[in-house]
């Protein structure tokens, strides 16, 4: 039976009954790769969340970017109240991958900056895939790059059980050697402390304090509690704890791993001499020494991945462990899962050039002397690997690629919305001013106000970072509520400023590429393309189907492309507009449908991803909430006691949550007395 519960406030409408029945009968026939040909706005998520729930096996949906990912696993979640829907990306905010550049001698160390939230989500991931079988996990093409082995990751797991013989210190030996960090400090995932008779510890995955208290050599009782106010939520009788890092091994694949390190050095070593690369070899021995002392010592270096394939102990050349690992198999071998890979147009070109450009980079720094060639393969998979390893797989996309068309078993077509919302009206306009018209830039903001007047709001697409950041600029002093968005903003910024958007603290947005794919924005009502008729990746045909695709959701949206020259790809875009406008006319007219705006609540991924100090200001005025209504000015004045004496023990970060909460606390006062007044 399957093990997936839709929320069945959600019904298949317009042409998603049509395309759920196709693509169920496909997948149970065998079919390999299917495409679900989608317009924007007919609801392709919904329609894949039928296709998973009528399956019922675990789900791996891949879309190209984090932001498109995270509104992915936010309406899957949606759809999926019951179950385990999780999101999988790349944990780095700013990453510098390691690289040297021989024309000018410069060697650039790797940098990055992990996100503790995004590794969070990542570790709840692949604990779900090994606990249960409802799991849908919503990743980026970072899902194909390498991960600790799942058989590693799940041996070394700990079983705590209420009434089992343990010894305290032993478990404290146990937890440092699955990577939790020892504290006397308050718990973050991945740390815990001892206290008296008991062990406090926070597992990577959730923000919820485990207390194992013992009673001489036996776990008297396990404790799960609310890590702000410190309350029990309840007792348990027993819980598994997982390892702090991907990356796992035991002690004797550490001693394996050094002795192939070692031998591996000794034959590259050799050959760069022999080469008569004296430099480069005295530069790699000194490097690789350096690593094995640190690894030794404290179990970590720098880098440390570049050695993983001795410490998985895969063969060279080997394809490494990745997200898919942890996916269910068959006992031959072969994928037990469904795969679902959305804009899929653009997702398999990024899936399938991963690899060359990881290579070319991790070539040149083993010719150099800076990695040993096992470095190689700390890699992603090569795209043919990535298809040995993804279960029966539907492509989503409202423009699929060749890859989709030539190896799709079917190619089933949804272009009527259950909404009734038809393709937007296009309008082409020029680049150039001329006459009493006063070109793009001006009659596109002419045309933005006339919108945010009715209360929608209105997207820019540019061609570059920078004339985005400068239109978004000249916005603000026309006094327009603007924002730009391209792809150096943060992961968590990014959702963050589309929620923004649809909540109305922007009107106008002025964006590059990443407000092509999948972005659902129904408040928008306009899309302007400025420099369409510029031919080339960001004005094909594909990518202006895409863009006004964007306008799709909203009864009033219209798409002006500015042009001084009709290009192939706006005649083909507007022609395949056209043909679908058609069809979803036609078929409004025969059922009586009048088109209506889509509605839907403004939520995101960033709701699970607040601040513990943003928790704890909450969670305190909730607690002061009776108080308060009882006397607020008595309230206040005792927080701003509490504040103070926080300050002369120099307890800041208390004294800061105190700050905030009187903040709170007084717009609370102010609110009151305005209404008081009020006749």
């Amino acid at each position: 039976m399957p093990s997936f519960k839709i929320n069945n406030q959600f019904k298949p409408a317009g042409d998603q009954p049509k395309a759920i029945e196709a693509l169920i009968k496909g997948v149970k026939e065998g079919a390999r790769h299917q495409t679900l040909l989608g317009v924007t706005g007919s609801g392709k998520t919904f329609t894949a969340a039928n296709v998973i729930a009528h399956i019922g096996k675990p789900t791996l949906v891949i879309a190209h970017n984090k932001t498109l990912a995270a509104q992915l696993a936010q309406e899957y979640r949606e759809f999926f109240p019951d179950n385990a829907v999780h999101y999988f990306v790349s944990y780095y905010d700013f990453y510098q991958p390691e690289a040297y550049m021989p024309v000018t001698d410069t060697y650039i160390e790797k940098e990055a900056m992990i996100n503790e939230e995004i590794e969070r989500l990542r570790h709840a991931s692949t604990q779900a895939l090994l606990t249960r079988k409802d799991v849908i996990i919503v990743a980026s093409v970072s899902c194909i790059y390498g991960l600790g082995s799942p058989e590693n990751y799940e041996k070394v797991n700990m079983k705590i059980a209420k009434g089992t013989k343990a010894d305290r210190a032993e478990m404290i030996r146990r937890m440092i050697g699955i990577h939790f960090e020892r504290t006397n400090a308050d718990l973050e995932p991945g740390m815990f402390r001892a206290i008296g008779n008991m062990i406090e510890v926070m597992p990577v995955n959730e923000k919820i304090v485990y207390r194992i208290s013992f009673e001489g050599d036996k776990i008297a009782a396990i404790d799960m509690i609310e890590a702000v106010n410190r309350t029990i939520i309840r007792p348990l009788e027993v819980f598994f704890l997982f390892p702090a890092k991907h990356f796992i091994t035991d002690k004797d694949q550490v001693e394996r791993a050094f002795k192939s390190i070692k031998a591996e050095l000794e034959q590259r070593l050799e050959e760069l001499k022999k080469e008569g690369k004296l430099l480069e070899a005295e530069r790699l021995k000194r490097r690789t020494n350096y690593d094995l002392a640190l690894i030794r010592e404290i179990g970590y270096c720098n880098g440390i991945e570049n050695y993983s394939r001795h410490f998985s102990g895969h063969a060279p050349g080997e394809p490494p462990d990745t997200l898919l690992s942890y996916f269910p198999h068959k006992a031959d071998g072969t994928a037990d899962f469904l795969t679902i890979i959305d804009e899929s147009h653009v997702t398999i070109p990024q899936l399938n050039g991963m690899f060359a450009g990881d290579q070319s980079r991790k070539k040149t720094l083993v010719e150099h002397g800076f990695r040993l060639p096992s470095a190689q393969d700390n890699r992603p998979l090569k795209f043919v690997e990535f298809e040995e390893r993804v279960g029966q797989a539907i492509y989503t996309s409202a423009t699929p690629g060749e890859f989709e068309k030539i190896n799709s078993t079917q190619v089933v077509e949804q272009v009527i919305r259950p909404t009734g919302l038809v393709d937007p009206e296009i309008v082409v306009k020029p680049v150039t001013e001329k006459g009493n018209y006063k070109g793009q830039i001006i009659d596109s903001i002419d045309e933005a106000e006339k919108v945010i007047k009715k209360g929608f709001r209105v997207i820019l697409t540019t061609l570059t970072k920078k004339m985005a950041e400068d239109l978004s600029e000249y916005l603000k002093e026309r006094k327009i509520k603007a924002e730009y968005l391209h792809s150096d903003i943060k992961t968590i910024d990014r959702i963050n400023i589309l929620t923004d958007f649809r909540r109305g603290k922007f009107d106008v947005i002025v964006g590059v590429n990443l407000l092509r794919e999948g972005l659902d924005l129904p408040e928008v009502a306009l899309i302007g393309i400025l420099d369409a008729d510029k031919e080339g990746f960001l004005r094909s045909e594909t990518s202006l189907i895409q863009i006004i695709g964007r306008a799709a959701r909203n009864v009033e949206g219209r798409v002006i492309i500015y042009a001084d020259v009709m290009t192939g790809s706006i005649e083909r875009a507007m022609k395949e507009t056209a043909r679908r406008r058609a069809i979803q006319v036609e078929h409004n007219e025969k059922h009586g449908i009048t088109p209506k705006t889509i509605i839907k609540a403004i939520k995101d991924i960033t709701d699970q991803m607040e601040s513990e100090h943003a928790k704890a200001v909450k969670e305190q005025l909730r607690m002061d909430e009776g108080l308060f209504a009882k006397d607020p000015k008595a309230v206040i004045k005792k927080k701003e006691g509490e504040m103070n004496e926080a300050v002369k023990v120099l307890d800041f970060e208390t004294a800061a949550i105190l700050r905030d909460e009187i903040a709170a606390l007084y717009g609370k006062l102010e609110k009151a007395e305005k209404k008081k007044k009020a006749p």
